[in-house]
C-alpha cells in the first residue's frame, strides 16, 4: 500500500477505515485461499496481499478461521440474493424449466469457493467446538432461505413436495455440497462441476414433487 492509499484510508471517518480495511483483508483471503488452500494460507501471506500489517489483521478477525466464515458468508449471502430476485419475479404462465431452475440454487455457499476449501473448514469444524458453532450457524441460514425460495415457488405454481419443505431444503443442500466436493475429488473444472450438481439436482427435484405437480415441469 502506497503514501496515497496511506493517506485515502486514514482520512475516512474510523468505521468507514475498520469496513474497508475488513474488506481488502477478505478479498485478500480470497485470493490467497483460492491459489494455495486454507490450510497453507497463512496470515502472513493474506496481510502482504492486501497491504496490511498482522496487527491490522488481528484487530478485525481473531483468526484466520474466523475470516474464512466470514467470507463464505459473504459470498453465500451474495449468491442467495441473486437467487431471491430471480425466484421473486417467478410467474405462473407455464412449466418451471427445472435444470434452469436449481441450475440456480446450486453451490448455496457462494460462487468462487472451491469445494475442497469448504472440505478444508468442515475438517476444522470436527476439531474446533467454536468453528463448528459458525460454521453450523451459517449452514442453518443457508437452509433457512432455500427453505423460503421451495415455499415460494409451492405458492406461485400449486406445487406440492413429497416430505415438508424444511427437510427438502436441507437435502437440496447435502447434495449440492456432496456433489461439488465428489466432482472436485475427481478433479473436474468448474464447468464440469456445474454440470453435475444441475444433473443431481435435476433428478432430485423431480423426485421430490408429487404426481399432481409432474405436469409443472418441462
Amino acid at each position: 500500500m502506497d503514501d496515497t492509499d496511506d493517506r485515502a484510508v486514514t482520512s475516512r471517518p474510523a468505521s468507514q477505515r475498520r469496513e474497508q480495511t475488513r474488506a481488502r483483508l477478505l478479498h485478500a483471503a480470497h485470493l490467497v485461499f483460492a491459489e494455495v488452500g486454507m490450510d497453507a494460507a497463512s496470515v502472513e501471506a493474506i496481510c502482504e496481499r492486501a497491504g496490511f500489517t498482522r496487527g491490522a489483521f488481528y484487530s478485525n478477525f481473531e483468526s484466520k478461521d474466523e475470516l474464512f466464515l466470514e467470507l463464505i458468508t459473504q459470498l453465500s449471502d451474495a449468491k442467495l440474493d441473486a437467487v431471491a430476485s430471480r425466484v421473486e419475479r417467478l410467474q405462473p404462465d407455464g412449466p418451471i424449466d427445472v435444470s434452469e431452475l436449481v441450475g440456480r440454487l446450486g453451490a448455496p455457499f457462494g460462487e468462487g469457493i472451491d469445494p475442497q476449501l469448504l472440505t478444508e473448514i468442515r475438517v476444522q469444524a470436527m476439531r474446533d467446538p467454536r468453528v463448528a458453532e459458525a460454521f453450523l450457524g451459517l449452514e442453518r441460514r443457508v437452509i433457512a432461505r432455500i427453505q423460503g425460495f421451495l415455499e415460494h415457488i409451492m405458492s406461485t405454481y400449486g406445487m406440492r413436495l413429497r416430505i415438508p419443505v424444511a427437510d427438502a431444503a436441507r437435502i437440496l443442500v447435502d447434495v449440492s455440497n456432496e456433489t461439488c466436493a465428489v466432482a472436485a475429488m475427481r478433479g473436474q473444472d468448474p464447468d464440469e462441476i456445474a454440470d453435475a450438481l444441475r444433473r443431481r439436482l435435476d433428478i432430485l427435484v423431480v423426485a421430490l414433487v408429487t404426481e399432481d405437480s409432474a405436469h409443472l415441469f418441462r
